[in-house]
């Protein structure tokens, strides 16, 4: 009998993955399977990616962890356009030492979240069903993280507000990053960024090296200003790329979590 295409093929656990993970390394194979099972079947993951979930997706977002420091307190991290949970249940587990917020208007992917991380038993995890824009002035974090969700000056446009003091949005990327960061240095500049950088770091077994934006803020700015650019939310825009995308392949519609950028 041939194969049923549609049957998920989960990856062995890479050998670095104990290194990344330590004694939490149970904890990221379960959310493997949950990724590759009824991640794949209630539309979070597309359903080629079963068998590339670590290299492609795990340990990709593994690699923020080191750009947070631990601290000998609790921080908080802001996971914009969560999706499955990438980066924002990779770093839960990773790292007890953060209170991670995830992000994300889809009520549907929420849902499958919310019983993701009960199934898991983090409880370092608040899920918020929302956009990004409706939780300035209400929730701050020195860390914001987010996955190929859109542009770099966009992002920086929902996430900056929720940035405190100094602060840091950490925006996974694909190879063309760094131009990207070139040609936005100087609207980054003029929404308030203090320094950016593109940061070349990952396992050697991830498909390339992963690509981190890195936009630090020395001072608050300015949430008036923009909330009169009229900017939309991360929801909209991945509503917009679903629409213009078929899913199954990686660069996923509304039956996936994230594009191949990372």
């Amino acid at each position: 009998m041939g194969t049923d295409p549609e049957v998920p093929v989960l990856p062995p656990t890479p050998p670095e993955a104990a290194a990344v993970f330590g004694e939490r390394l149970d904890l990221a194979e379960h959310y493997v399977a949950l990724l590759g099972t009824t991640g794949i079947t209630r539309g979070l993951i597309g359903p080629r990616e079963g068998p590339r979930l670590w290299d492609r997706h795990i340990l990709n977002c593994a690699a923020l962890s080191p750009l947070i420091p631990r601290r000998d307190f609790t921080q908080a991290v802001i996971d914009v356009g969560s999706g499955a949970g990438l980066p924002g249940v990779v770093l839960a587990i990773a790292r007890p030492d953060l209170h991670v917020h995830l992000v994300e208007p889809l009520a549907r992917r929420t849902a499958w979240l919310s019983e993701a991380v009960h199934e898991l038993g983090l409880d370092n995890v608040t899920i918020h069903t929302t956009r990004a824009e409706s939780l300035w002035g209400t929730l701050t974090a020195p860390w914001v993280t987010a996955r190929a969700v859109t542009g770099i000056v966009q992002l920086a446009e929902w996430t900056l507000p929720l940035l405190s003091v100094p602060g840091q949005v950490l925006a996974l990327k694909g190879s063309r990053g760094p131009t990207e960061l070139a040609e936005a240095e100087r609207a980054l500049h003029r929404l308030g960024v203090a320094r950016c950088e593109a940061v070349r770091l990952g396992s050697p077994r991830a498909e390339d090296a992963t690509t981190v934006l890195r936009l630090l803020v020395d001072r608050p700015v300015d949430a008036k200003r923009f909330r009169a650019q009229g900017s939309s939310s991360a929801g909209s825009a991945r509503r917009r790329r679903d629409r213009a995308k078929s899913g199954g392949d990686g660069k996923v519609s509304d039956r996936g979590d994230r594009p191949t950028s990372r």
